[in-house]
């Protein structure tokens, strides 16, 4: 720093009180925002930039509201904007000490103390836990997490008795009825509840009311039963995956993070980020790790534009840092490109200065599911980690609560910056008061969260578990081995329960062979002795192209491809009768060709199998689903049942300069060649391509780890499989 910038320092903040500013930053932290916000680099360009915004926004007359809207509606959003006013303030007052910066947060912090004991619930309140200030709790907790830190920032600016008219106003009774007022949310092991223990206990760091803390911790009882350590406990995965899946993993991260922040900087003796091998950590890393170039998958009631640039995991990545010094996630606080007016922050700002940034390492990865981790779990497979590098997910988690999908052994498929096998997400719009108010809509239960919204198995068009949550959450998958190689991604899961007399077990592998082939092998095979209709889409994002099926399109009318479970939103298209023995079906997706490949193989002979094509919007007068599609492959059988997939990503399709290259399949063959081994533990899968090149896919059933060698014999030469699946090279 330059000697006049250290002068300016000294003289703009020679007065300064850090004792009473202890919530989220040492004093040692403090000082140094100071200086840093006098001198140059990234903090100080942010300073200068949150500052003007504030300053800006204080020529206007302080608008507090009586609660009128639901989420997303005039009210809501305006006291969304007072408490992350507040926040800001609060911060510059810290560093500046200017005194007009706490008179703000002072003057909104009075319109409130006046304003809540008066309010009764609020008028469009929620079903489930209703907020005062707004329509649900959940956001009353959200609004305290922020305001807090304002007023924590201030309040050595606060004579005694202001603090006590806003303490007494506004944050006692908020954080008693976020508490003792609302046993069934604070108790609560779900993303309500920590934002609930969250609000209370920071609020009772920063008031002086350790009671609250210890509750806040322990539950209303400070049993353990309930609380902050309890969440801690079960709501997290030994490798840091969130029951409810990413998007909501991200959305609880915030209070997690910041809440743990206070415990750490308050009660360091507690050691909260090393508690249950540091799963807080592991929480943060995993929330970036669930993401495809910036976006988060959209599994579960997931809202599809949400990604690492969402301020609760800037916030997590910025304690981290703090915690690891781990380079990656500077790589990762780059791409947010938002720095933090925070001690933290202002770490990650020096470094990101300093050019230590490294490439964080996204790798091939299964996240267990469930508290020990033997709940299912979410198998990553990343391959060729370049501009264009493929990502597939394999989805064989628990339900994930009431958020969860009825989608066992799902997956999805990126490539190319582009999510081409898709999931649906939520039906939602979020905070568009004009789609019911913000809330999830009608279709979420009734398409969304169905099975046949998804890519797996659907048995005689009912959902799993019948469309039970209880029941689902009683249930998970149960993942038989996961395998990564430089050349094979693979993993094999299997599902007992959804179905009363179906099993169904499904393997998956990422293949990027020397020879240039890059393509996913799918097997899913079921289990029954009953006469089924067995239904298996792919909901794909592209320009259909051809298929080797001959389709009869619906071209005067349509209608419903069924009365419930979901099939009543699809549109049935065009569907043909399979009569070869390889049914493909090709599409363009930017600029790459993909061909979805299937063979069917039954102990039935009397097989009746056809493709259909269909589209998102029967049944849908209010246009609340976006009108996506889907090409399902349909057996009508009795007895045992594989379905043998291939997923082919082949050619280029260049619009600018006119050129298309292997814009068809290259696959000639895909065949389970299983009976041609002499052991029958060995399931064979044979492709070749028109290059002339196949491979054979080889998995011992019975292999116990990944170190075990398994023998086999297939036309006349032996093979060794190095531990559960192997790819060989013909």
């Amino acid at each position: 720093m330059k000697i006049t910038h250290i002068i300016l320092a000294l003289v703009s903040f020679a007065t300064f009180d850090c004792t009473a500013n202890n919530l989220l930053e040492t004093e040692q932290q403090v000082d140094a925002m100071q200086a840093a916000a006098n001198s140059s680099g990234s903090f100080a360009r942010e300073f200068q930039r949150r500052k003007a915004q504030v300053d800006l926004a204080m020529a206007e007359k302080i608008n507090v509201p009586l609660p009128a809207d639901a989420g997303g509606g005039y009210t809501h959003e305006v006291h969304k904007r007072n408490y992350a006013m507040m926040r800001d303030a609060g911060r510059l007052y810290m560093i500046t000490q200017d005194k007009k910066y706490a008179n703000l947060v002072r003057d909104i912090l009075f319109e409130y103390a006046d304003m809540y004991p008066t309010l009764p619930l609020h008028p469009k309140q929620k079903e489930q836990s209703p907020g005062k200030l707004f329509w649900q709790s959940l956001n009353e907790a959200m609004w305290l997490v922020y305001s807090i830190q304002g007023y924590d920032s201030v309040k050595s600016a606060l004579t005694q008795k202001e603090r006590e008219r806003i303490e007494n106003g506004v944050f006692i009774p908020m954080a008693t009825y976020l508490s003792d007022e609302s046993p069934e949310t604070f108790d609560k092991i779900h993303n309500h509840g920590t934002w609930a223990v969250a609000a209370v206990g920071m609020t009772g760091y920063v008031i002086d009311k350790p009671e609250w803390v210890e509750k806040s911790l322990y539950g209303l009882d400070k049993s353990g039963k309930g609380g902050f350590m309890r969440q801690l406990d079960e709501l997290f995965s030994p490798e840091g995956y969130y029951n409810e899946g990413p998007y909501y993993q991200r959305f609880a991260l915030l209070p997690f993070a910041l809440f743990a922040k206070a415990i750490d900087v308050n009660d360091p003796d507690r050691n909260i980020f090393e508690y249950r091998d540091g799963i807080l950590l592991k929480a943060i890393t995993t929330t970036i790790e669930l993401s495809y170039d910036g976006l988060f998958f959209g599994i579960n009631d997931a809202i599809k534009d949400k990604g690492i640039d969402t301020m609760e995991l800037v916030h997590g990545v910025t304690i981290a840092y703090n915690k690891t010094g781990e380079k990656g996630l500077l790589t990762i606080a780059k791409e947010q490109n938002q720095i933090l007016l925070t001690g933290d922050g202002l770490e990650v700002a020096n470094a990101l200065d300093e050019g230590l940034a490294k490439p964080y390492p996204f790798v091939s990865k299964v996240y267990g599911d469930g508290i020990k981790g033997d709940e299912g779990a979410l198998v990553v497979m990343r391959q060729n980690q370049a501009a264009d590098h493929q990502t597939l997910v394999f989805k064989a988690t628990s339900q994930g609560l009431g958020h969860g999908h009825f989608d066992k052994l799902n997956w999805l498929f990126f490539n190319d910056g582009e999510e081409v096998v898709y999931d649906y997400g939520a039906a939602r719009f979020l905070n568009i008061e004009a789609k019911y108010g913000g809330h999830y809509l009608f279709e979420n239960d009734a398409y969304a969260k169905q099975t046949i919204a998804h890519n797996t198995l659907i048995v005689d068009e009912t959902t799993h578990f019948k469309g039970n949550t209880k029941v689902g959450n009683q249930r998970h998958p149960e993942v038989l081995f996961s395998e990564f190689d430089e050349q094979m991604q693979i993993s094999s899961a299997i599902m007992k329960d959804a179905y009363d007399d179906v099993v169904f077990s499904r393997t998956q592998a990422l293949v990027n062979s020397d020879e240039g082939h890059v393509f996913i092998i799918d097997i899913l095979d079921v289990e029954t002795e009953g006469k089924h209709q067995l239904d298996l889409p792919v909901h794909f994002n592209g320009q259909f192209i051809e298929s080797s099926v001959a389709f009869t399109g619906k071209n005067k009318s349509q209608s419903a491809l069924g009365e419930k479970n979901g099939y009543q939103y699809l549109w049935l298209q065009a569907q043909g009768k399979v009569t070869d023995n390889l049914a493909k079906v090709t599409w363009l997706n930017k600029n790459t060709f993909y061909t979805h490949s299937t063979v069917i193989n039954s102990s039935n002979k009397q097989l009746d199998q056809e493709l259909l094509m269909v589209r998102i919007g029967a049944n849908d007068p209010n246009f609340n689903l976006i009108a996506k599609q889907a090409l399902i492959n349909r057996v009508n059988t009795a007895g045992n049942v594989q379905f043998l997939n291939m997923l082919e990503v082949h050619g280029e399709y260049n619009g600018s300069r006119e050129y298309t290259i292997d814009s068809g399949s290259q696959l000639s063959s895909l065949e389970n060649v299983s009976s041609q081994s002499n052991d029958d533990a060995i399931t064979l899968i044979k492709a070749t391509f028109e290059t002339g090149v196949t491979y054979l896919l080889a998995i011992a059933k019975d292999a116990t780890d990944k170190n075990a060698k398994t023998a086999f014999m297939y036309s006349d030469k032996e093979y060794v499989i190095q531990g559960n699946a192997q790819l060989f090279r013909l």
